[in-house]
């Protein structure tokens, strides 16, 4: 997907993360912490099937990338980690209701960047939805919750 930087409205919380030099972020992606660097959710391993994987990548969701890293750089790059902020993501198509719970939508066994979908239960999730969207909505306002942010509703924002 090309950078596009999804924020609508809301107070953000920038953290500056290291990024590898072979991991290339673009702005908008979903990341996660592995370590000590930031990589996108496409990065992150697949396990046995989506439901055991999202849950997975919840316990490691940093936030929302803020700006791009290209193969070969090293500059550490800003992330999202608030909960209060209002993006607009690409949804598989559905009816949302306010405070639907959503995770990263899949390809082929590989997490997307951009792109979100409704679960089932709350520890596979990331986001809410921020708004009602009518039967054929391919993109809905959210809002994150980093496992990395005590603020969050992430069952894993603990400290401890």
């Amino acid at each position: 997907m090309p950078n596009r930087l999804r924020f609508r409205s809301g107070q953000v919380h920038l953290i500056k993360v290291r990024v590898d030099a072979e991991t290339v972020i673009e702005a908008g992606d979903l990341v996660f912490l592995d370590g000590d660097d930031v990589k996108p959710a496409s990065d992150f391993e697949w396990t046995s099937d989506l439901a055991t994987t999202q849950s997975a990548f919840a316990t490691q969701f940093l936030g929302v990338a803020q700006q791009p890293s290209a193969d070969g750089e090293t500059g550490d790059i800003s992330v999202d980690v608030s909960p209060l902020s209002i993006y607009e993501f690409q949804v598989a198509a559905g009816t949302y209701e306010v405070g639907d719970e959503l995770g990263p939508d899949s390809g082929e066994n590989v997490l997307l960047n951009q792109q979100l979908e409704a679960v089932a239960s709350g520890t596979l999730a990331i986001a809410r939805a921020a708004e009602y969207k009518a039967a054929t909505a391919t993109s809905l306002r959210v809002t994150f919750a980093s496992a990395f942010y005590t603020g969050s509703a992430n069952a894993n924002a603990a400290v401890g």
